[in-house]
């Protein structure tokens, strides 16, 4: 059995995830004090009393779930699984590296704590948008994009999530008229999304580019878990490759159909979702009917996950 870990990424938040799991696991405690002593704020409080808008904001989310999501993985160490490749969704690769040995947790939980807040900034609130497109091939997408991206503004396919489920970013009245077009064309469903930014797409390059300086001034070691990179869809583990991978990924196209197929490719057989959510098991039935998926949110998914793991060794 080869076990493969996988992070959710921005959406997956909730006020009170994973609180039982800090009130049962000491090293769940200690890792929420580690990120608030980190950001010089009380994380830990807005994550458990909210409230929800202050959650909801792009710079308090991605350090949520990041804290959320590496306590799940190390109650899992703790109980003695640890993964044998990783990968994460978006702001997810951060949760994976950190699993991987490649960045220190309080150095991840500062990085995307900036990185939420270049992405807020690199477009004004309103000006960009994200809609999920359903049932749609690929290629018909890409081309209706270019089409709109020529008349109105810029809008392209940013998320590969699943066969079936393409998400477009861009210009807010570039992606409105793409949708309409897209539904017009055969797809679906075209639902624009609940968003404060257009995530992934060319218009966060700036800050693609401010995510630089960051980075620049943190350690990043070499993986000592293989980790599939969201841009390529390729295992990186060199230190110098996973921080390329990190400026480009702010403003590309997550790959996730290629990253879940790399792991399979890879010996992984067991896929667990490592954090608050279940929306990457649900990507993985549409990806590979075969993958085994678990999941670790709260005590009762970890006592369900662990039961598996106790049954197959």
């Amino acid at each position: 059995m080869k076990n493969a870990f996988i992070f959710p990424g921005q959406g997956s938040q909730k006020v009170g995830m994973i609180k039982d799991l800090y009130e049962a696991y000491p090293v769940v405690k200690h890792l929420f004090e580690e990120a608030d002593d980190a950001l010089g704020f009380s994380l830990t409080k807005l994550c458990f009393d909210g409230p929800d808008e202050d959650l909801m904001m792009t710079c308090n989310t991605q350090p949520a779930i990041l804290t959320a999501s590496t306590a799940c993985a190390r109650v899992l160490k703790q109980e003695g699984w640890e993964p044998d490749i990783v990968a994460g969704h978006s702001l997810g690769e951060y949760s994976a590296l950190v699993a991987s040995g490649a960045l220190r947790f309080a150095d991840a939980v500062r990085t995307v704590r900036q990185r939420g807040q270049f992405m807020q900034e690199a477009v004004p609130l309103g000006e960009g948008s994200m809609a999920a497109i359903l049932g749609l091939e690929d290629s018909k997408i890409k081309e209706i994009c270019q089409t709109v991206s020529n008349k109105i503004g810029p809008v392209q396919a940013v998320n590969f999530n699943c066969p079936g489920q393409i998400v477009i970013a861009g210009a807010a009245k570039a992606v409105e008229t793409a949708a309409d077009e897209l539904k017009a064309a055969g797809a679906k469903r075209a639902i624009l999304l609940h968003v404060s930014a257009p995530f992934h797409s060319t218009l966060m390059e700036p800050a693609a580019k401010r995510l630089v300086a960051v980075l620049d001034t943190i350690h990043i070691a070499d993986a000592q878990i293989p980790v599939v990179a969201n841009v390529n869809g390729a295992v990186e583990t060199a230190a110098d490759e996973i921080k390329e991978a990190l400026v480009k990924q702010a403003a590309s196209p997550v790959l996730w159909i290629d990253c879940v197929n790399t792991m399979i490719q890879s010996g992984a057989d067991v896929f667990v979702e490592v954090g608050p959510g279940k929306v990457l098991s649900g990507f993985n039935r549409k990806i590979n009917k075969a993958i085994q998926s678990e999941n670790v949110e709260d005590i009762s998914s970890l006592k369900k996950t662990l039961e598996f793991f106790q049954g197959v060794r």
